[in-house]
């Protein structure tokens, strides 16, 4: 399960968290202009924009989890198990296997108004990466610093819809996701009047009741809704100290501890990784698991006119500073 959300001061922000139960040996993957994806049904993806993102790279082909190009446009996919519904392959349209879709979009796109245009002619086909790399059951959040959009590939088609919380989770559809807001318009960021009864003297014991509700378990219907109310209530400065900070914070309010969220005998969930990316900059942020430090990789920073993808290991262990 994961949580991905955006967040704009002075330079725009995107990132997620991956929450699973294992990890595929995750890298912040730089792919440079030059580098060719050989893609299944449509050839060769050559003379791209350059992509950094969290991806396991298989036989030197990232398959990226969440990214964004040099222009500032952003994705991310996200698990939607028993909802995602791959086609096969029609003569009329751009056939895109899952696995290819971010690289697809973010490699030709450098805008959601760009990316709209090629979602009306792309057909996610059924086609996975390997045999042992089966087909994930994504969709995806797409945005920049203007607009933010949600992709559904769904048995009745695939489905564009505005986000204008600018945050996704998994399941439900998104419309549901949506819909599910209406069921906490109450919430305030303030302490609220005594509206139960006027025959009643009900007395605010405590700062932060006007949040009294909000849901703080697990599932992504809650999750959702939790990450969409700190969101769309956050306030930082614009430095950008201040917002990754606020960022990391905002999603820290999903963090998934071990031992919380049993997934199988012995297995729990936990938050592997979470990112945060200056679209602007193009600087990606993560923290994992182990290592509440923030690392940053700065695209920038590497040859972005090559044709081999750079590889980035993950600092793991908590790093801790100790100040006496």
């Amino acid at each position: 399960m994961c949580t991905a959300a955006t967040y704009k001061t002075k330079d725009f922000y995107f990132g997620r968290t991956l929450d699973y139960e294992f990890s595929y040996g995750d890298e912040v993957v730089i792919t440079p202009r030059n580098y060719s994806f050989s893609l299944r049904n449509v050839g060769e993806l050559t003379n791209h924009y350059a992509i950094i993102g969290m991806a396991y790279v298989a036989d030197d082909y990232p398959l990226y989890y969440d990214a964004m190009n040099e222009k500032g446009l952003a994705m991310a996919g996200l698990n939607f198990v028993g909802n995602a519904h791959y086609e096969k392959e029609k003569p009329d349209k751009d056939n895109i296997a899952q696995f290819e879709f971010i690289p697809w979009i973010l490699g030709r796109c450098a805008s959601v108004s760009e990316a709209r245009e090629l979602l009306g002619r792309i057909n996610l086909i059924d086609k996975p990466y390997s045999d042992k790399l089966p087909l994930a059951q994504l969709h995806w959040i797409i945005a920049d610093r203007e607009e933010c959009i949600t992709v559904e590939s769904v048995k009745e088609g695939l489905m564009v819809y505005d986000n204008p919380v600018g945050v996704l989770t998994n399941n439900p559809p998104f419309p549901q996701q949506m819909f599910a807001l209406n069921n906490y318009r109450h919430l305030s960021v303030s302490n609220t009047e005594n509206s139960f009864s006027d025959k009643l003297n009900l007395d605010s014991y405590s700062r932060g009741m006007g949040a009294l509700g909000l849901p703080g378990d697990l599932s992504s219907q809650s999750r959702f809704v939790r990450v969409a109310f700190t969101r769309m209530n956050s306030l930082s400065g614009d430095s950008e100290s201040e917002s990754i900070s606020q960022f990391f914070h905002i999603l820290g309010s999903v963090d998934q501890q071990r031992g919380c969220c049993e997934v199988d005998k012995g297995k729990y969930e936990i938050t592997i990784y979470t990112s945060c990316c200056n679209t602007d900059k193009g600087i990606y942020y993560y923290t994992t698991y182990e290592n509440h430090q923030i690392t940053g990789v700065d695209m920038h920073k590497d040859n972005l006119d090559g044709d081999k993808i750079l590889r980035n290991a993950l600092v793991q262990g908590q790093q801790v500073y100790i100040q006496n």
